[in-house]
């Protein structure tokens, strides 16, 4: 018997709208979740999502169907959510939602923790993009490298490069900033 998921995605391949209708509804959660890790924004990653899916539709030609759906679109909100934040300026306003991801340092007074908290956020949003995307997806999500590379569309030794020079790059800054990491 025909595997039912091989023949949807044949039919998006072709250009089928019920058949790109049926995967934006399969696999939006997902997506937005995936953008929503990487942005750290709700609005924001709503927004991806649509502008991930529209991507998709326009890309449906190019897509195998021989290959997995999910990890293919993936690599398209990576892009789209690389592109936002890209777009951003680097030292944007940081929401309370971002400073609340970011693990919590042990120490006795707690606005020294709040204030190594909020230094931390800056460093990140003062990385190059490409090495932010990397460096959380690695250290704050704890995806394995593989993942990372998978999302990112590269090889699993340049995702660890980036992950490296990332937090190369964040130690110097919160050094400069007087927190030994």
């Amino acid at each position: 018997m025909p595997d039912p998921s091989s023949n949807v995605l044949d039919q998006f391949r072709q250009g089928d709208i019920g058949a790109f209708e049926l995967l934006f509804r399969k696999h939006r959660r997902a997506v937005y979740g995936w953008i929503l890790r990487i942005v750290r924004d709700h609005a924001a990653a709503e927004d991806l999502t649509v502008e991930s899916f529209w991507r998709i539709h326009c890309a449906h030609a190019r897509f195998q169907p021989a290959r997995p759906f999910e990890p293919w679109a993936r690599r398209i909100a990576t892009r789209a959510a690389l592109d936002w934040l890209r777009a951003r300026r680097p030292e944007g306003a940081l929401t309370e939602r971002v400073m609340a991801d970011l693990p919590s340092v042990p120490a006795g007074n707690p606005g020294v923790a709040a204030e190594i908290r909020l230094k931390t956020a800056q460093a990140f949003a003062r990385l190059p993009p490409r090495l932010r995307i990397a460096a959380v997806l690695s250290v704050v999500e704890e995806q394995p490298h593989k993942e990372v590379a998978t999302a990112l569309g590269i090889s699993v030794t340049a995702a660890k490069l980036r992950v490296f020079r990332a937090l190369r790059l964040l130690r110097k800054d919160l050094q400069q900033q007087g927190i030994t990491p």
